[in-house]
């Protein structure tokens, strides 16, 4: 993998702040964007540097749909001017928030902010960066466990989710002529940030969950990275609009 690219949405904390750490350590150049969090993308951008990678972070609210042209031609630029290169090969679709809340009370604020995150982000962003993503390169949604698994209080969480998994077919068939893979990955409960830190800071949280998974533990972020930079590889070439579950056998 070594001397390919890859542009990854939300990189500066969580998970994909693991799949970039992952993938640098394989030879791939980071593009990578956060929304407010300009300290912690310093510091990745630094970390990888400090492995021998490269990496640029590059500021971008995935809700704002009207600044993914600007958004493409500062990558067109960043491409030429920091990689010496026209296109990318990777781009994995991250950026995300998680939010609570029960369908009987859930607001239209809040089913906007979700629709808005998970699926028309990545459905226009990725619009605008299909002229330069290289022919054979590879796209990869994240989705979640909850579209295979249930827990109240996630139904608009999940969702926006299982749109993402279905989007990820078309996409598959639609890009095919160009060989352009598509997949996705469900993870399931990971010790993130994601939902205030619970299923990481709290022990009681952390063990609830683990005795559903049939690993008998929660994931790590390093159990994403990992499985993100064998998907995107040429050994996992031929997976072509599928969604992996990285989930450890959560509540099956």
């Amino acid at each position: 993998m070594t001397d390919k690219i890859a542009l990854i949405t939300g990189a500066s904390r969580g998970l994909g702040r693991n799949i970039a750490l992952h993938l640098a350590k394989r030879g791939v150049h980071i593009i990578g964007t956060y929304r407010s969090g300009a300290a912690e993308a310093t510091a990745l951008r630094q970390e990888i540097e400090a492995l021998g990678g490269s990496a640029v972070m590059l500021a971008l609210d995935v809700t704002d749909t009207a600044s993914f042209a600007a958004f493409a031609e500062k990558i067109a630029d960043t491409l030429k001017t920091n990689l010496g290169r026209d296109r990318f090969d990777f781009l994995v679709n991250n950026a995300g928030n998680g939010l609570f809340a029960n369908f009987a009370e859930a607001t239209e604020e809040q089913f906007e902010s979700l629709v808005c995150t998970h699926l028309r982000g990545p459905v226009f962003l990725t619009q605008k960066l299909l002229p330069l993503i290289e022919d054979g390169g590879r796209i990869l949604n994240v989705s979640s466990g909850f579209v295979r698994f249930t827990m109240a209080g996630y139904s608009l969480y999940a969702a926006a989710k299982a749109a993402v998994e279905v989007l990820t077919r078309y996409m598959a068939v639609e890009l095919g002529a160009r060989r352009i893979r598509v997949n996705a990955i469900a993870p399931g409960a990971i010790e993130t940030d994601f939902g205030g830190g619970a299923v990481r800071d709290n022990h009681d949280v952390n063990a609830w969950v683990a005795q559903g998974i049939a690993l008998g533990r929660v994931g790590q972020p390093d159990d994403v990275g990992g499985a993100v930079a064998a998907i995107l590889s040429d050994d996992l070439g031929w997976a072509n609009g599928t969604t992996f579950d990285i989930s450890g056998g959560q509540l099956l």
